[in-house]
């Protein structure tokens, strides 16, 4: 799992070069659209229902065992389904704010290392909350060393790519993940493979949106 800002930065080209090329010919806003769908597709819609989930979860009633039966279910209720749609306008809003091709594609880079980041070190600061998916990467992630390696990885690419901004938008997502790593303690007693990937989505939106913000990337 401590790689996953490497993946982060081959997914960030790979979309980053498509947006960058059909910024050319497409107006911002098919823009923002075209690129938020690929982001969906090349993930597998992983990370979105685990936003969806996580909505769920967050807003059903009841005690913990009430409220991840509400994750569990195959059925997304209304919450995931306002979560996913906000996520989506706010993603098509933030993409179709770069003013050029080359901010675009560093940005999305940017952003996408630092998702990918805020994902490793939750599961190396947080304990699951029950069995699932998220086990294995919060067991395997309780080593030092290895998270070390992954900020290795990912400061070099948000100091060299980001630059100053770069190093705002990592700030934003740091407070994120601590707020979200509070919450989900709070209410289902640790983190999920849900919250893991809520937790990727929701960064690369505010990094996004911070990215997208200054005028000198």
């Amino acid at each position: 799992m401590y790689l996953f800002p490497l993946v982060g930065i081959i997914i960030g080209i790979l979309i980053g070069g498509l947006a960058y090329e059909v910024s050319f010919y497409l107006r911002p806003a098919l823009v923002g659209l075209l690129v938020t769908c690929a982001l969906i597709i090349i993930t597998g819609v992983n990370h979105m229902d685990g936003l969806a989930d996580f909505a769920d979860g967050l807003m059903a009633n009841g005690n913990k065992e009430a409220k991840h039966n509400a994750m569990l279910d195959p059925a997304v209720g209304s919450a995931g389904v306002a979560a996913v749609v906000l996520y989506i306008i706010g993603m098509i809003i933030a993409i179709s704010s770069f003013h050029y091709g080359l901010k675009l594609l560093t940005g999305i880079i940017v952003a996408e290392v630092i998702a990918k980041y805020a994902m490793v070190l939750q599961a190396y600061r947080g304990l699951s909350a029950w069995e699932g998916f998220s086990v294995p990467f919060t067991i395997s992630m309780k080593d030092s060393q290895k998270m070390l390696a992954s900020t290795g990885i990912m400061l070099p690419i948000v100091l060299v790519i980001g630059s100053y901004v770069g190093l705002v938008a990592l700030g934003v997502s740091l407070v994120i993940t601590m707020v979200m790593q509070y919450t989900s303690n709070k209410i289902f007693g640790g983190i999920s493979g849900d919250m893991l990937g809520a937790l990727n989505e929701i960064t690369r939106l505010s990094s996004l949106i911070v990215l997208s913000s200054v005028t000198i990337l």
